[in-house]
């Protein structure tokens, strides 16, 4: 099984939007027994809480299931997760961190727009401090980033459908 995290500050907007959008496209593509995927925050601002409201009503708007808690990266998640993909470049940054205080020097970790079919920026905008029309654009920059994820992760492992 490949295992697949998604990180952001707080866990309560973007990383898990990302998890719920990849689950519902596995599902849809009959993956699920193939890959497996979580999300969390590098920060322990939001630990135990459910996703921003704003992240619940955009995921509803689209269709999207979204059950998740917020948590804190460990280094076990280190360990075990084959794609790590953080929100930006802040996260990506203290993820590194926890990777070299880990030992664990092989481990890549990636930018979720890395995987953009056209990426403008580097970053997936936190819209935690702005308003709806916020999480409908990172909802936009998440969907198509994780097609081509989706589309990485099956020529990389060899999974035809």
């Amino acid at each position: 099984m490949i295992k697949v995290l998604f990180v952001c500050l707080g866990n309560i907007c973007r990383s898990p939007l990302a998890e719920a959008i990849f689950n519902h496209k596995l599902k849809a593509q009959n993956l699920i027994d193939k890959f497996s995927s979580d999300s969390c925050g590098t920060s322990d601002y939001h630990i135990g809480e459910l996703p921003d409201e704003r992240t619940l009503k955009c995921a509803k708007r689209n269709n999207i299931p979204i059950d998740h808690r917020g948590r804190q990266i460990h280094r076990v998640d280190i360990r075990e997760f084959q794609y790590i993909i953080a929100m930006d470049d802040s996260n990506k940054s203290n993820i590194q961190e926890q990777i070299k205080q880990s030992g664990l020097k092989h481990k890549k970790v990636f930018l979720m727009r890395e995987f953009q079919s056209d990426p403008d920026h580097i970053d997936v905008p936190d819209p935690y401090y702005g308003n709806e029309d916020g999480f409908d654009l990172v909802y936009n920059i998440l969907d198509d980033s994780i097609n081509s994820l989706l589309e990485h992760l099956k020529s990389e492992h060899k999974i035809f459908v």
